[in-house]
């Protein structure tokens, strides 16, 4: 459909988009009312994208399978308002139709767009736009006392605005959100470009995000893997709508592994940009080798809708429940293995000395590498009070997700305890998704933006019925 045609429905399909939004809502505040008092209150999703374990609820659950639609996109003004349970999945399905998109797509197609400005999401536009929150105009909340508030940057809830991120629904669950697009050109042209040393990788990437071009041609996407300290790749997007052939990568082929040659020039590719945005929910970055999927013989007869990120969540969520993958281990007469999934963020600056300590401690590969910069560049300090990344410096996200040996006697988590404090010691700041193991006093240091934790809980939660910060990320409440 042309986007006149697309133009000429939008009245009607607000109406109907915002009557399918407070139908919703006013299931989801019937399904709060019917909570007990003394329950704390969680969401009934059956899907999540979060890593942590918690321990098992026997309350009822937030109904929010009201609030997974996309409610009207606005082409002329570049905005969209989205229940908050939609998944970018299905809004970029409908953005991508008047030719937008998102400012900041996360890489798994079920992330929804209020768990990625509670909880941080990311992407290879965050070098430029930063983070997903940070393109949020307007956000409905379903706070701890039940009430739904609206928070604008300026307006009387500005406070919860500003601390709405990284609070993991500890603060309000979103209903609502309002958001910026931008345009987006039909096709992305792609350049990987090899370095064999670490210390070079780091600083073309900071002179990329300051110049965003290399070698005199825009970059308009940006991020990396590293295999081993010799063998590490840019991968540098350009927008484009010359019509050319596109690779697939959805069916036998394998897009981190299309990054790897030998040559000290480019390697070039060229995706639409549907496929570039979801390039890695194939196979979930790499995890889907650890299920078999990279095997040319399995992958042949793998289903194409179960090649996906979601699917794969569902395999690992049932080895967390009967510790398949331990007792496999133990009948070899190994120990358990610790998980470490995680996403950190380090000044761009200490990127080599973060991978090299990696690369040597922790026997993970391959990592990815995304950097990202405030879009909210204002000067004002630290606009963001729960996740303090300082306005006007570059730092880079790196990812691994794998599990590495234990050793007898040492304390649950030995691996992931000294990742979190090589983070400290470089200035940097982990991700709650998953596993974390803070103390009480070095959480609150790092997460809680001195007393504003507080005072947005009194504010927001004041009868505790949603978990607090700390015991929802640490102690897996």
């Amino acid at each position: 459909m042309s986007l006149l045609g697309l133009a000429g429905r939008a009245p009607a399909a607000r109406e109907s988009g915002f009557a399918a939004y407070q139908a919703g809502v006013d299931r989801l505040l019937a399904s709060y009312r019917a909570i007990p008092p003394d329950a704390n209150i969680r969401l009934a999703k059956k899907t999540s994208n979060l890593f942590r374990a918690r321990a098992k609820n026997t309350a009822p659950g937030l109904d929010v399978s009201g609030l997974t639609q996309v409610i009207a996109v606005d082409p002329e003004q570049r905005t969209a308002e989205v229940a908050g349970m939609t998944t970018y999945e299905d809004l970029v399905a409908v953005t991508l139709q008047y030719g937008l998109a998102p400012l900041v797509v996360p890489q798994l197609k079920t992330i929804t767009l209020g768990g990625a400005v509670t909880g941080l999401g990311i992407e290879s536009t965050s070098f430029r736009n930063g983070l997903p929150h940070e393109s949020v105009l307007e956000i409905d909340v379903l706070t701890g006392a039940g009430e739904i508030i609206t928070a604008t940057p300026d307006g009387e809830h500005a406070d919860l605005f500003r601390g709405f991120p990284n609070s993991y629904g500890t603060l309000g669950y979103s209903t609502r959100l309002k958001i910026e697009l931008e345009p987006v050109k039909p096709y992305v042209a792609l350049r990987h470009i090899r370095f064999h040393d670490l210390r070079e990788l780091e600083a073309e990437m900071a002179r990329i995000v300051s110049d965003r071009s290399y070698a005199g041609e825009q970059v308009d996407y940006l991020d990396g893997v590293v295999f081993t300290a010799d063998e590490s790749y840019l991968v540098l997007g350009r927008q484009t709508d010359e019509p050319g052939p596109v690779s697939d990568y959805t069916g036998m082929e394998i897009f981190y592994r299309s990054l790897q040659h030998d040559s000290d020039r480019p390697k070039r590719d060229r995706l639409t940009i549907s496929d570039y945005l979801w390039r890695w929910d194939t196979d979930w970055f790499w995890c889907s080798r650890a299920f078999g999927a990279q095997n040319p013989k399995i992958r042949r007869w793998w289903p194409q809708r179960y090649r996906r990120s979601s699917f794969y969540w569902k395999l690992i969520a049932l080895d967390h429940k009967y510790h398949i993958g331990d007792k496999l281990e133990a009948r070899q007469g190994n120990p358990p293995r610790e998980r470490v999934v995680q996403d950190i963020e380090v000044p761009i600056e200490r990127t080599a000395d973060f991978l090299e300590w990696f690369l040597r401690d922790i026997p993970i590969e391959p990592i990815w590498l995304c950097p990202l910069r405030l879009r909210d560049d204002n000067g004002t300090g630290r606009p963001w009070p729960l996740y303090p990344l300082e306005p006007g410096r570059s730092y880079v996200n790196v990812g691994f997700w794998s599990a590495v040996a234990t050793t007898p006697g040492q304390p649950e988590g030995g691996a992931n305890r000294a990742i979190e404090r090589k983070v400290s010691e470089l200035d940097g700041h982990k991700s709650l998704y998953s596993d974390s193991y803070y103390g009480p006093e070095e959480f609150a240091e790092l997460y809680y933006g001195g007393g504003t934790y507080a005072r947005l809980e009194k504010d927001y939660n004041p009868d505790h019925r949603l978990l607090d910060l700390y015991s929802k990320a640490v102690q897996r409440k």
